[in-house]
């Protein structure tokens, strides 16, 4: 049997040659690509193509006929001088396989070997893909006068109209790099073929290289679950110090020494893990609390970040807002008025975005949100789309009364196993309120369900379980605010947490 890596499979061995093992022989075993996962390849896939205008006349090899037919169309287009760009060239050498994103004839009869990427900026992986193709080609005879690497240009500004390729890329040339690395690919081929004759996978230890510079497709192979009361659930707890402690022999929260270095939440979470009870600071929550002003509004943004912008004034991976929640609570004790927005079709929602929420939020109170950074940068950015919202918009900052900070001082549930998430904390602290059993659970989700909503051709029914399931996450997020901010209050009146311990 004739043994061949592609070139992705060669940029996985360069990650782990366990992972390229498993690619080769147990491909079964990966766990299979989600919606997310779609959803960036398909991304990567429109880059690649808006790449493609920048070399008019160029001729795409296509799949059909298998991969030996397109060797044979690949090599007769590169001997045609009349093609002036070869879109995915197929080449082997060596039981190495490539397809070339663009392979540019230029002027002097070289070539330019040209690898698109969906990223803004050069990465060390990025090299290695490169070089590969770099090795095959010059092996197979083809004079290569250039390797580049055309990624985003996070600076390029849509203005309307067709997206101008010439802008949106940043083409660097990494020629000197890739020549660079040519004595290293031969050890590292090498190696990975010897790995791949193997009669089983190598025994290579989990660590870093589990999910950087991706995670693997394995990742849960060499990866267990961990307990309850492992090291790795304390909250930011750096890499560093977990190998500290596990080179010491310790791997759960009960057997860190008294003397080790955490910081005071570390610390508190840990103390929390040992007792089995949740923590809060009654008084400062008490103090905190009574900032807050009423008519008390709770707000959630729902967005995407496509990497080609859409509407005029965008950036590429800039976000765009396509839907909000509010329940807005005229006094202490009295059920919230809700509020909603969903963009229903593919146009611009910005202006209508900003204007409804305008009139939901009213001109006092406070605004409560979880993590403010993300709801005032988009505010931000609808300021300078839409400059005759701005004054509204920077009164709106200035009402924000951010509950995670809050909820990260001052409140700690073993169960929230390291995390302060709104997912993590929500189901700790009130217990009857879940995103588990929901159609759209998360951003991810909602930013994959929007896109489908409104691009993807769907009878009424399908529009109408998809409007529903949106409305009801974002709206269970607000509401998850509204019973977080019940909840403190409550654990203040009746010096009770949730059955813990209190600093009365």
């Amino acid at each position: 049997m004739i043994m061949r890596i592609s070139k992705s499979k060669f940029v996985a061995g360069c990650q782990c040659v366990k992972r390229l093992y498993w690619q080769v022989h147990e491909p079964e075993l990966a766990a299979q690509p989600d919606a997310a996962d779609e959803a960036i390849m398909q991304q990567g896939h429109e880059v690649g193509m808006l790449a493609r205008q920048l070399f008019p006349g160029g001729v795409e090899v296509g799949s059909y006929g298998g991969l030996d037919q397109a060797i044979r169309t690949t090599r007769e287009l590169v001997a045609n001088r009349e093609v002036p760009a070869i879109f995915e060239g197929v080449f082997e050498h060596d039981g190495v396989l490539v397809r070339v994103d663009v392979l540019h004839r230029r002027r002097d009869g070289r070539w330019r070997l040209i690898e698109v990427k969906s990223s803004t900026s050069k990465k060390e992986e990025h090299l290695d893909d490169v070089a590969i193709q770099y090795r095959v080609l010059s092996r197979r005879g083809l004079d290569v006068g250039s390797c580049c690497l055309a990624h985003v240009n996070r600076n390029y500004m849509f203005q309307g109209g067709s997206v101008d390729p010439w802008r949106f890329f940043r083409i660097r040339n990494v020629t000197r790099q890739v020549e660079k690395l040519q004595p290293k690919l031969i050890f590292q081929l090498r190696s990975q073929f010897t790995v791949l004759s193997m009669p089983k996978a190598p025994d290579i230890a989990p660590g870093r290289q589990c999910s950087d510079p991706v995670t693997c497709e394995f990742y849960e192979r060499c990866n267990l679950p961990r307990p309850n009361d492992h090291i790795g659930y304390l909250p930011r707890l750096h890499a560093s110090a977990v190998e500290e402690l596990e080179e010491i022999g310790v791997q759960s929260i009960h057997d860190i020494p008294a003397e080790f270095e955490l910081t005071e939440i570390q610390r508190r979470a840990a103390d929390c893990v040992r007792t089995g009870e949740p923590w809060y600071d009654s008084e400062a929550l008490k103090a905190e609390l009574a900032t807050l002003s009423y008519p008390i509004s709770y707000i959630d943004f729902e967005s995407i970040n496509p990497a080609i912008p859409r509407f005029t004034a965008m950036r590429p991976y800039q976000q765009v807002v396509f839907q909000f929640s509010v329940h807005r609570q005229k006094r202490l004790s009295a059920e919230p008025e809700h509020f909603e927005f969903l963009a229903m079709d593919a146009s611009d929602p910005r202006l209508d975005f900003i204007g409804s929420l305008c009139d939901a939020l009213g001109e006092n109170g406070s605004i409560v949100v979880y993590n403010a950074g993300f709801e005032s940068q988009r505010l931000s950015e609808l300021a300078v789309w839409l400059p005759e919202f701005a004054n509204e918009i920077k009164t709106i900052q200035t009402r924000l009364w951010d509950l995670l900070p809050i909820v990260r001082k001052h409140v700690y549930h073993p169960a929230f196993a390291g995390s302060y998430s709104l997912k993590s904390v929500l189901p700790a602290l009130v217990p009857e309120m879940s995103y588990a059993a929901m159609a759209v659970a998360n951003g991810q989700d909602a930013g994959l369900a929007w896109q489908s909503l409104v691009h993807g051709g769907l009878d009424c029914d399908g529009r109408d379980r998809i409007r529903k399931a949106l409305l009801d996450y974002c709206g269970q997020d607000t509401l998850a605010l509204v019973r977080l901010v019940e909840t403190l209050r409550l654990s203040i009146l009746t010096g009770a947490f949730l059955g813990g311990r209190t600093l009365l």
